[in-house]
C-alpha cells in the first residue's frame, strides 16, 4: 500500500487519498491471506460477497419490520439467499482443499466484520500534537526505516492508546444484543430468561460518569490510567463471545498506523466530509479523505 502512494503521489509534495477505501482494501487483502493463505483471490472473492451481504442487511434493518417478511422470495431475499449459499460454498470449497482454511474458517466471517483503521488516522490529522508524539515513538522504537514487528509492537504504547480512545469514540459496532439464558438479577432489574438486552455501547463509552466531563474530545492519555472497570470499554465486546477478529484487527491497526505516521505527515483534507454511518460496523458515509506529505528525514 505503501509504494502504491508512493508511486501515486508522482513527485508531488502532498497529494490526496481516500483512507477508507485505502484501508478497506488492505484490510481484504490481509484477512484474505491470513485465512486463506495461497488462495488469494478466493478468499477475496468471499470478502466481497461478505460486504454485498452487509449492504443488503443494513438496509433491511432500516426497514419497517414484518414479522415473517424475510422468509417471503422477495426480490432483496432471494438475493439474499443467494450471496449467502454462494459464500459458504465458497468457503466450504476452501476448506476442503485448503488445511489453513480449515484451520481459520470458523474466525473469517467475524474477522470480515473487523473495522477499517481509518479513524486514528483522521483523528491524528484533526490532533497534530498526538501524530507527532506517535511519530516520534515509532521512529524511537522502529527507526526511520525500521519496521513495526512482533518484537517491538507492545512497545509503541503512544500508539496504543491511540488506537483505543479512537476504539472508544468510534467504536465498530454502536450496539450489541444479547439473550439471557436464564433469569438474573441487573442491579435493581429481575430479567426474565430469553429476554433480548440491546447494549448501546456508543453510550457507554460516551458516558460522562465514566469517562469524565471530556467524554466526547478525544484524550488518548485517558489509556494511560488503571482502574477503570472492565465492562467500561467494549470495542469488541467481552467474555466467551468476544469478537474472534480483535487480534488480527489491533495488530494490522498498530501496524498500519505505525508505517503511515512514519513515512507521511497528514492533513484532514477540504473535502472531507464528517458523517459516520451505521453500515453492520460505523463506517464514514462520505469517504475519509486526507492530504499526505512525504516526510524526509
Amino acid at each position: 500500500m505503501m509504494e502504491k502512494w508512493e508511486q501515486g503521489r508522482g513527485g508531488r509534495d502532498e497529494f490526496e487519498i481516500d483512507l477508507h477505501r485505502e484501508l478497506h482494501n488492505l484490510s481484504a487483502d490481509v484477512i484474505s491471506k491470513t485465512a486463506f493463505g495461497s488462495s488469494f483471490q478466493e478468499g477475496k472473492q468471499i470478502f466481497n460477497l461478505q460486504e454485498q451481504q452487509m449492504h443488503l442487511f443494513s438496509l433491511s434493518i432500516k426497514s419497517v419490520y414484518i414479522p415473517g417478511f424475510r422468509f417471503l422470495p422477495t426480490n432483496k431475499n432471494r438475493e439474499r439467499w443467494r450471496l449467502e449459499k454462494e459464500t459458504r460454498d465458497s468457503i466450504q470449497k476452501l476448506i476442503e482443499t485448503n488445511s489453513k482454511a480449515q484451520e481459520n474458517a470458523t474466525n473469517l466471517l467475524s474477522s470480515l466484520m473487523s473495522p477499517y483503521k481509518n479513524e486514528e488516522v483522521i483523528l491524528l490529522a484533526l490532533h497534530h500534537e498526538w501524530q507527532s508524539k506517535a511519530r516520534e515513538e515509532v521512529i524511537q522504537v522502529c527507526g526511520i526505516d525500521g519496521l513495526p514487528v512482533a518484537e517491538n509492537l507492545n512497545d509503541l504504547k503512544i500508539v496504543s492508546m491511540i488506537i483505543n480512545e479512537t476504539l472508544r469514540l468510534y467504536p465498530p459496532a454502536v450496539f450489541m444484543t444479547r439473550e439471557t439464558t436464564e433469569e438474573v438479577e441487573l442491579g435493581s432489574l429481575n430479567i426474565p430468561a430469553k429476554t433480548q438486552l440491546h447494549v448501546a455501547l456508543a453510550a457507554v463509552h460516551h458516558d460522562k460518569e465514566i469517562w469524565g466531563e471530556d467524554a466526547n474530545k478525544f484524550n488518548p492519555l485517558r489509556f494511560n490510567e488503571s482502574g477503570r472497570h472492565w465492562g467500561s470499554f467494549l470495542p469488541f465486546w467481552l467474555g466467551p463471545r468476544i469478537c474472534v477478529g480483535q487480534n488480527l484487527a489491533l495488530v494490522e491497526a498498530k501496524i498500519v498506523l505505525a508505517l503511515i505516521i512514519q513515512l507521511f505527515s497528514f492533513v484532514v483534507s477540504p473535502t472531507y466530509v464528517h458523517g459516520p454511518m451505521l453500515y453492520i460496523t460505523l463506517q464514514p458515509q462520505y469517504g475519509a479523505q486526507i492530504l499526505l506529505r512525504r516526510l524526509s528525514y
